[in-house]
């Protein structure tokens, strides 16, 4: 791996900055939200102390087998709704209509109050409506013949009474009261039954003057108006449970007591809402849609996850049965935390109980958002994400240029001192010499170096020269000494053991002379300048010579009939011939052959010597 390849990895380390970064900010976050939750619930607490003076306005706890599923709840209207027999124009969300338990949707109903008056809306489900008699009234036990609707009021422990509402045909109903076994028209309610695809809805609107402090819905079914029986089905609670509606005078202590930008909500034992006030801020800190893809997908990829923001809303039923409302409940202060990825809302809510002497009467719910909190994460998010990306492309960008001119003066000197030893040029100075860094350092080792070595090569160049220098007059100082030794009457080994020695420094004269001859051939060859010529004409010139000098040998020489012309040094080649020829004759006898051929082969031309060996 080049040195640019390796400092792009290790660039790659600054993404540990970013990590750190969003380590950092989701610890501060966390601390921040940890600490508005600690806020929060010790405002809760203090809260829940001053509401618990007013145990008088919390409903009374329910029998311990009473459904609260069945239990009425009254909804705030902001427009008195048209009795027409739909709930198209009331002013309340879809999902505040409420199922009879355990029938599937089959019956649903909802209770409002506008004013003096309470509002009530009916859906049944009814595939064969029977419809009373013209003129019947309802009997002793407030029942007729037929499809009705009742709502049973109690003031306990006063008696019931019922409100019966059947009609003759779609249209205006006539409200009868059943109570303590009298039965009358009731002139100041106002009911209408409205015929619908696969059922019938029911709407009223009755003074509340009439009605208890408990209530309770029944639904007659009557399948068959021919045998004039007891309806064959009837879905009611098991007793009329306490009306629960908001409390104003709880609602008016609440508003005193919630700070701006918090939603304060009072349930009673059931969980059924009793007093709400304020509101969450709607602003977010949270990248929403608009926000740069990356920089949702960053905040999506640290941020804690929570549950959805819209189930931290009220519930549309009037009954709060959220996981940390039913611990409050319990006895047990709980927190919660909502998040939406898609509107960036987040809200940290918390619930805590309201303690009556050992009874838990209610529960109070804080819920603020964490618009502060998130925007100090957003922003610092962002930035960091800027930061980070300017620093990268910094870091990075300086590293690959670092490293391309770092890369490019290593390769510079590589290519000098290869150029150098190719050229033999070894006193050359090398790139980056003057530089104060690593690569200078190695340069000037380079070359330091390369200057020791041309020095050796010199040496060994002007070695040959030297020694034959040197050599030579000791060398003729021991050849005259064996010439005159020569002349001295001698015994027989004294004369083979001078024989010796001169033939000793015989070879040690040639190998003097071919040590010379060297070096001159070395400096021929580099100062040689090529020629074209015919080589055919230069060897047979340079045979006839060796025809002369050699007599005692026979030279024989075979050359094509074309030219054969090469571009080289003359000179150079009849040295190179001198020294064959030299071989041959020195590796033969008197009377040998020795051969020399100059061939064409395959368009160039071929220069042999042969030596044949007679006897």
């Amino acid at each position: 791996m080049n040195l640019k390849r390796q400092l792009l990895l290790v660039s790659l380390l600054a993404l540990m900055l970013p990590w750190a970064g969003c380590q950092f900010i989701s610890k501060t976050e966390s601390a921040l939200r940890t600490q508005q939750q600690q806020m929060l619930a010790g405002t809760a607490r203090a809260i829940a102390e001053s509401l618990s003076r007013y145990h008088e306005e919390f409903p009374e706890p329910a029998p311990s087998d009473f459904r609260f599923g069945d239990q009425l709840y009254g909804h705030p209207l902001d427009n008195a709704p048209n009795i027409d027999g739909y709930v198209n124009d009331w002013t309340l969300d879809e999902q505040a209509l409420r199922d009879l338990p355990g029938l599937d949707g089959q019956i649903q109903f909802a209770v409002g109050l506008r004013e003096q008056f309470l509002y009530l809306f009916v859906h049944v489900v009814d595939r064969s409506v029977v419809y009373s008699a013209p003129g019947e009234i309802p009997n002793a036990d407030g029942r007729v013949f037929a499809d009705q609707i009742r709502l049973v009021g109690a003031s306990p422990p006063y008696l019931e009474q019922t409100l019966i509402f059947a009609a003759e045909a779609p249209g205006a109903v006539v409200t009868w009261l059943h109570q303590g076994g009298d039965v009358a028209a009731e002139p100041t309610i106002r009911a209408y039954w409205q015929d619908v695809p696969g059922g019938y809805h029911l709407e009223a609107r009755i003074p509340r003057r009439l009605l208890g402090t408990h209530l309770g819905l029944v639904v007659d079914n009557t399948q068959s108006a021919s045998t004039r029986a007891i309806p064959s089905a009837s879905f009611r609670s098991r007793a009329p449970g306490a009306f629960v509606t908001l409390s104003p005078e709880l609602t008016e202590v609440a508003e005193d007591l919630v700070q701006s930008g918090m939603r304060l909500m009072v349930t009673d034992a059931a969980g059924w809402r009793i007093a709400t006030v304020g509101e969450v801020d709607t602003g977010t800190g949270l990248p929403g849609p608009g926000a740069p893809a990356l920089l949702r997908f960053a905040y999506d990829a640290i941020v804690e996850s929570g549950t959805e923001a819209i189930f931290a809303e009220p519930d549309p039923g009037g009954r709060e049965q959220q996981s940390y409302i039913e611990s409050a409940l319990g006895g047990m202060e709980s927190a919660a935390w909502f998040r939406s990825g898609d509107s960036g809302r987040a809200i940290v809510a918390v619930a805590g109980p309201i303690v009556d002497g050992d009874a838990t009467i209610g529960t109070v719910i804080l819920q603020q958002g964490t618009e502060a909190i998130l925007s100090l994460r957003s922003e610092g998010l962002s930035l960091l994400m800027t930061v980070t990306m300017v620093a990268m492309l910094v870091v990075g960008g300086t590293l690959l240029g670092y490293a391309t001119w770092l890369s490019r003066r290593i390769r510079a000197l590589s290519i000098a001192a290869e150029d150098a030893l190719e050229n033999a040029s070894l006193s050359v100075a090398l790139p980056s010499a003057r530089s104060g860094d690593e690569i200078g350092d190695l340069s000037r080792s380079f070359s330091h170096v390369m200057s020791q070595l041309g020095d050796y090569n010199e040496y060994l160049r002007t070695l040959a020269s030297k020694l034959s220098h040197e050599l030579r007059t000791p060398l003729a100082i021991v050849t005259s000494s064996l010439d005159n030794l020569e002349h001295e009457s001698l015994d027989e080994s004294a004369r083979g053991y001078t024989a010796r020695a001169k033939d000793g420094a015989d070879r040690l004269r040639r190998i003097l002379a071919a040590m010379s001859e060297a070096s001159r051939v070395e400096e021929l060859i580099k100062n040689a300048e090529p020629e074209v010529f015919d080589l055919s004409v230069v060897v047979s010139s340079t045979v006839e010579a060796y025809r002369d000098v050699y007599a005692e040998r026979r030279f024989q020489l075979q050359t094509p009939d074309e030219p054969t012309r090469v571009e080289g040094s003359p000179e150079l080649l009849i040295q190179m011939l001198d020294k064959l020829v030299d071989n041959a004759v020195g590796f033969s006898s008197e009377g040998d052959s020795i051969s020399i051929d100059v061939e064409l082969v395959d368009g160039a031309v071929e220069l042999s010597r042969k030596t044949n060996t007679w006897g």
